[in-house]
């Protein structure tokens, strides 16, 4: 087991554990939670030797394997396949002793050495990579593609495929999530639900905790808490904390009515569809943790839309895809990856849209938000439409250079009159406090974006579209660096939205929030999904178990 005994941790004068102690029994699966900044990430330095307490004792057994996600950006001309299975360190040892008893011409140590190999899994290696590779979401032909010509997104993927084929006791996962979609998100999920060893996982996505946590470990006020279950029973049980601390405040229950109001509201109005029961639920596990999202340090709210046109836009037999390179041939078609697309976006729809990885998702939605010009069809938009798009990449809208200040006043230039808010919101000290309401203050103002956190970057981005007092909002994956506490205030504040949402997630505890409907991209078109995110979820891992028999067959 490993036990934390009256552990004290610093990083220069912050004090991020005082007297903390914990234990953790083998085989338990553990959520390490606690705001951004509370220190989990140096907890995991310590438990795996990195970083050493300033006080107190940590024990974890000598004779244990450890695993972890390396962080670094491979760059190697290997095959996905041999990087991957070069993660087995215990077939990595036993092939270096194979390769030293031949060249010593010892018979007995090539014997001894030879028969540890067999016993390391060396014949079916890899196969067992491959599985690994393909879960994670890569295509049969990527397998023996070189790790550098993969981008940083897919790397990563790799580097988590080369943590999970090395034989462990101790798993350490630090966002394993951050660069899956949900085809992938899924599958990481049965293969850990499987994991014989202790694991402990930092992750902001509450249905993954959800899923392959046990125990909830809380950073707060520099102690360690420990919780019996996942995330969403700690989260009732501090709930129910909260409740006997905070009862008196006048503070906590007016946020806590204003939950309750919008949560009845938006109840009432769902409809007996499979997908919107999903979100009652959502909204009924809202009511319950209501505490303890009242109780969080950053809350905030999109504007009332200037209009709502019906419909939002229109989509008749659009393509959507890329145009040729540049260099190509002038009568060089574009690339089309969604084609025959027939749709009607509606004032008040909430759409969740669904599809593996590479159907064209993101194509879809830069397209809508015309990043990117449809390729076939047309596309007609509703008078008065205000589009508030967040893209993946939020360096498409951030300029690295420039600080948050500087951001709003070229937006505020470049928004049309028509749909600006008032002069006083325009000038210095209102876009000053209107960063305020989203935790940029302070120095922070002036601060270089390129030298901000991905999630102060994805912070800012919302901030701009709020400021656009948009009818439609596009969504991307918006939560990809946010934190537990931004992704809820997301949530509520999409629930309160009067306006049209579309949304592309691999957070389920979103899209079940916030969605009533969901739109299917698959095979080159669009279409409803009848069911659930549960239906969907099946329907992925079905997806999954085709690629790796598609994969066993061609090898």
């Amino acid at each position: 087991m490993i036990i934390l005994k009256n552990v004290a941790l610093r990083r220069g004068t912050k004090v991020l554990l005082d007297n903390a102690s914990v234990t953790l029994n083998p085989g338990e699966k553990v959520g390490l939670v606690g705001r951004n900044g509370a220190g989990k990430s140096s907890l995991f330095a310590v438990l795996n030797g990195s970083l050493h307490e300033d006080g107190g004792d940590v024990s974890i057994p000598s004779q244990w394997r450890m695993s972890q996600v390396a962080q670094d950006m491979p760059e190697t001309a290997q095959t996905a396949t041999e990087f991957v299975v070069e993660g087995d360190a215990i077939l990595l040892a036993a092939q270096r002793e194979v390769t030293e008893a031949e060249a010593g011409e010892d018979y007995m140590r090539m014997a001894h050495a030879y028969t540890a190999l067999n016993d390391a899994g060396a014949h079916d290696a890899p196969a067992r990579a491959q599985a690994l590779i393909l879960g994670l979401g890569f295509s049969v032909a990527e397998l023996q593609q070189p790790v550098n010509s993969f981008s940083g997104g897919w790397r990563m993927r790799l580097q988590l495929a080369r943590a999970l084929m090395c034989p462990s006791d101790l798993l350490l996962l630090d966002e394993p999530t951050n660069h899956l979609d949900l085809d992938a998100l899924v599958w990481l999920e049965a293969w850990l639900k499987q994991y014989a060893g202790t694991m402990v996982v930092i992750s902001h996505d509450r249905e993954f905790l959800d899923a392959v946590t046990t125990v909830t470990l809380h950073v707060d006020n520099a102690k360690l808490v420990r919780y019996g279950g996942n995330y969403s029973k700690f989260e009732y049980m501090r709930a129910e904390q909260l409740t006997l601390q905070q009862a008196a405040q006048a503070k906590q229950q007016e946020k806590m009515a204003h939950l309750q109001k919008f949560i009845d509201r938006f109840k009432a109005k769902a409809s007996k569809a499979k997908q919107a029961q999903s979100r009652v639920k959502a909204l009924e596990r809202m009511e319950k943790i209501a505490p303890v999202l009242a109780d969080a340090d950053f809350q905030f709210e999109f504007k009332e839309p200037m209009s709502l046109p019906n419909s939002m836009l229109s989509m008749t037999g659009a393509a959507f895809g890329y145009p040729a390179m540049d260099g190509a041939p002038a009568d060089t078609p574009p690339t089309v990856i969604v084609r025959n697309v027939n749709r009607t976006v509606l004032a008040g729809q909430r759409i969740g849209i669904l599809g593996a990885n590479g159907q064209g998702k993101s194509t879809l939605v830069k397209t809508v938000a015309e990043a990117l010009q449809v390729v076939g069809g047309e596309i007609i938009r509703g008078k008065g439409l205000n589009i508030g798009y967040f893209s993946q990449q939020e360096l498409d809208v951030l300029r690295p250079e420039d600080d948050p200040l500087q951001h709003m006043f070229r937006l505020a230039r470049d928004t049309p009159a028509a749909m600006r808010p008032s002069a006083n919101d325009c000038r210095e000290q209102g876009l000053r406090n209107f960063l305020g309401t989203f935790n940029f203050s302070g120095d922070m103002v002036k601060q270089a974006v390129g030298s901000m956190s991905g999630g102060e970057k994805a912070r800012l981005v919302l901030c701009m579209i709020v400021w656009q007092r948009p009818n439609l909002l596009l969504l991307d994956e918006p939560t990809n660096h946010l934190d537990l506490t931004t992704r809820e205030a997301l949530s509520v504040a999409l629930n309160e939205f009067e306006g049209s949402v579309m949304l592309v997630s691999h957070d389920r505890a979103l899209l079940r929030a916030v969605c009533d409907e969901f739109w299917m991209v698959s095979r080159g078109g669009v279409s409803d999904f009848a069911g659930d995110l549960d239906d969907y979820q099946v329907y992925l891992l079905e997806e999954a178990k085709r690629r790796r028999e598609e994969a066993a067959g061609k090898r």
